[in-house]
């Protein structure tokens, strides 16, 4: 499983040859401005909740590629209404896809689409490939259902926000790490502007300090698990 960073709370995850984006917004996000979303491949596009910080390229990218978009009910259903193609979940459901079975998991945040229509209850997302197993958290804030994720299942990687104010920060994430039984995170959801700059050395060290690794990738940066 390979994982690209393209800025923000977007991943490009790579399972065999099916591609899969998580949470698209790059044309709007001047720190990845080096990547370019036409070139971008996806078969499937998930999208954890319905703020423009996290949509703002899917309509684009699954018109070109003909992505499946997986996402709750209300945001599926307004893709769905644009002629794009979608598989709609909710909260603690699963599917078994060709790529591994995707399960959608709580999270606390809100959810509204750009011009405040309602957005669905935002989420997060377990996939479990063949091999390994990733926990994206989404936007959320610290919550007590992040135990229940390892009574049914052994995470190999937790993807989790660390940018504070608007999600969980730093300190939050280490529980939330503690929670999930995950010492090797991939942190996201910082820097893109001045409300969730962090301090990159000293997110790790906190980690570090609790005998975890933190990585944070550069944009267009990938890691193999």
């Amino acid at each position: 499983m390979k994982i690209t960073f393209y800025g923000h709370a977007c991943l490009g995850i790579q399972i065999k040859d099916i591609n899969i984006l998580v949470d698209p917004f790059i044309s709007g996000n001047e720190k990845a401005s080096e990547i370019d979303i036409e070139s971008l491949e996806a078969d499937y596009i998930l999208v954890t909740h319905a703020h423009q910080d996290h949509i703002l390229d899917v309509e684009a990218i699954a018109k070109r590629t003909g992505a499946i978009i997986v996402s709750n009910y209300e945001i599926v259903t307004h893709y769905q209404n644009l002629d794009l193609e979608g598989h709609p979940m909710n909260h603690g459901g699963s599917w078994d896809f060709e790529f591994g079975n995707v399960k959608y998991v709580n999270a606390i945040h809100t959810s509204s689409f750009p011009d405040g229509k309602y957005g669905g209850q935002p989420g997060g997302f377990i996939i479990e490939g063949e091999h390994k197993n990733i926990y994206i958290a989404g936007d959320t804030a610290l919550t007590m259902d992040m135990k229940l994720i390892p009574m049914q299942i052994k995470l190999d990687l937790a993807i989790l926000p660390i940018g504070d104010n608007f999600t969980m920060g730093v300190e939050d994430a280490i529980i939330a790490s503690d929670f999930v039984q995950c010492d090797k995170i991939l942190g996201y959801h910082y820097d893109t502007f001045g409300y969730i700059e962090i301090d990159h050395e000293e997110a790790k060290r906190k980690f570090f300090d609790k005998n975890k690794d933190l990585m944070l990738l550069d944009i267009g940066e990938s890691v193999e698990i």
